[in-house]
């Protein structure tokens, strides 16, 4: 049996979920319980809504989702993040799920399989939305998921202008995409949300290993980087060790820069 959770949070009213079979809540983070094998591993997450960002009104349909799920396969742990845009959903994580989480794989198929239908899973998602939509790029279509595997190997995707850094021994490390923003944005830029320029919906799929300086990595939307850099935030929350007081320090350093695009953010801690 495996952990599955799929949110769309409001800002500042974040709900606590406990991991496991136990009964004890734990107030500010999910911490994973490990074995001999396994790596410890905490994570926290927040999103702020919309109407608190544009100040206009904005439903739940509006709010970035976010996914954290767990499944163990005999001795394989496999965890995988992510953070998704509105247009994309659920759609991610549903081919995963079908594709990889349910297939009773063994570690070496899992391994050699995990890249491929990351991205598979980004493609087949980016063109339906293309389909239903009738557009080719929305500044919208964003998302930035992880896969962590017994606690060694890290898969990495993103598309749009979310974005996946990894904190090694303090320095920040881009592990998806080319790092193309500078934190100095126009001032038309903070005005008005749609004036910006995206990267569209490129999609980057990278694997890497977790090594002993690995501390965390930060899952962030647009919303985050277009107000700081890969350091700035890495040097914000890096003394933080609580993931879920991290993620919320984050989410809120974006707004008092006055972010105007879509503000949600997950934190990992390693080890």
């Amino acid at each position: 049996m495996g952990f599955y959770l799929n949110l769309k949070l409001k800002a500042f009213r974040l709900k606590r979920f406990l991991l496991g079979r136990g009964g004890r809540k734990r107030k500010h983070k999910k911490l994973a319980k490990k074995t001999s094998w396994m790596m410890p591993l905490a994570y926290g997450y927040h999103v702020v809504e919309h109407s608190m960002i544009n100040d206009v009104f904005s439903d739940d349909s509006d709010c970035d989702s976010v996914v954290a799920q767990r499944e163990q396969i005999e001795n394989t742990e496999l965890w995988y993040f992510g953070i998704f845009g509105a247009l994309i959903g659920d759609r991610v994580t549903e081919f995963m799920q079908s594709h990889l989480f349910y297939k009773n794989l063994q570690l070496a198929h899992i391994r050699r399989k995990s890249k491929e239908t990351l991205k598979r899973a980004y493609l087949i998602a980016r063109a339906k939305i293309r389909e239903e939509r009738k557009l080719e790029e929305t500044c919208r279509m964003g998302s930035a998921s992880v896969m962590v595997i017994n606690g060694e190997k890290l898969v990495v995707a993103n598309m749009g202008d979310y974005r996946a850094v990894v904190c090694r021994d303090g320095i920040a490390h881009q592990a998806t995409g080319t790092y193309r923003q500078t934190a100095k944005i126009h001032w038309y830029r903070r005005l008005f949300a749609g004036a910006k320029n995206s990267r569209g919906s490129e999609v980057v799929v990278r694997s890497e290993r977790i090594e002993c300086d690995t501390e965390f990595l930060i899952l962030g939307s647009n919303g985050i980087w277009e107000v700081m850099k890969n350091q700035e935030a890495v040097n914000l929350i890096s003394h933080i060790e609580d993931p879920q007081e991290a993620a919320e320090c984050l989410a809120k350093e974006a707004l008092i820069r006055m972010s105007k695009s879509s503000i949600s953010c997950l934190i990992i801690r390693f080890g």
